[in-house]
């Protein structure tokens, strides 16, 4: 655990050191503060005391931005070199993708955090729902750790961080939008299941304020997945 622990503190620093932290916070607070309070069907237009809005905004904003978030994290390592150096040390696979994986996780971390002023702001302009906001941030990190474990895999595939993004980019667009579509082309079983692999179902019930267990296992399975693949393409890299 210790190791795992100076792998993210690492790769935590390396995020501010190289200005992708800050360009991450400065424009996720601009977009999500402007639609949710600003633009539109904004808090004061609807007239309600609910971050619904914000909820949505950061649903799609998280979406593109994690991808760029994690395509350095092992293509960059590959590219360098310094992936064989961090391997041969007394480290496992395994260490080196939760470590990277638990520092993209805490960055989505803070920039949430920052974002706490909003239902406070709420909570001083009327009675909103607690639950329900704790659930939608909840969906939120549940969400990212989903499309980080995504976004890992992609970046042990390649060296190259622009292909790394596409990757994750595509992988995660099914998940995000194309399974929503299609389980309305079918009906049974068949729509069932395609609506069970969409993320934006499971995200709206628990942005709604309702956590199942099913939506819990939904993300965890996403997220097990996505590190195992990505531990697999180190270990096949290093019999290589």
């Amino acid at each position: 655990m210790l190791s795992v622990w100076v792998i993210a503190r690492r790769e935590l620093a390396s995020f501010f050191d190289s200005l992708i932290a800050y360009i991450l916070l400065v424009l996720f607070l601009g977009f999500s503060g402007f639609f949710t309070w600003l633009y539109g069907s904004d808090i004061f237009l609807v007239g309600q005391a609910s971050l619904q809005e914000f909820f949505s905004v950061a649903f799609w904003t998280l979406f593109f931005f994690i991808p760029a978030i994690t395509m350095r994290l092992l293509a960059e390592e590959r590219k360098t070199g310094t992936i064989e150096l961090l391997l041969t040390k007394a480290i496992t696979d395994r260490q080196v993708v939760a470590g990277k994986f638990l520092a993209a996780l805490l960055l989505i971390a803070i920039a949430l955090v920052f974002t706490l002023p909003y239902p406070l702001t709420l909570a001083a302009l009327g009675h909103p729902d607690y639950g329900q906001i704790f659930c939608g941030y909840a969906g939120l990190l549940l969400m990212s750790a989903a499309y980080i474990s995504i976004g890992l895999y992609a970046s042990s595939l390649t060296a190259n961080q622009i292909v790394a993004f596409l990757i994750a980019l595509f992988i995660s667009l099914f998940f995000h939008l194309i399974f929503g579509v299609l389980s309305n082309q079918f009906s049974g079983g068949t729509g069932q299941f395609i609506d069970y692999l969409s993320l934006s179902s499971h995200f709206e019930s628990m942005a709604r304020g309702v956590i199942d267990t099913t939506d819990l296992v939904y993300f965890f399975s996403i997220v097990l997945a996505g590190l195992l693949l990505a531990q697999l393409q180190l270990f096949k890299r290093n019999l290589d």
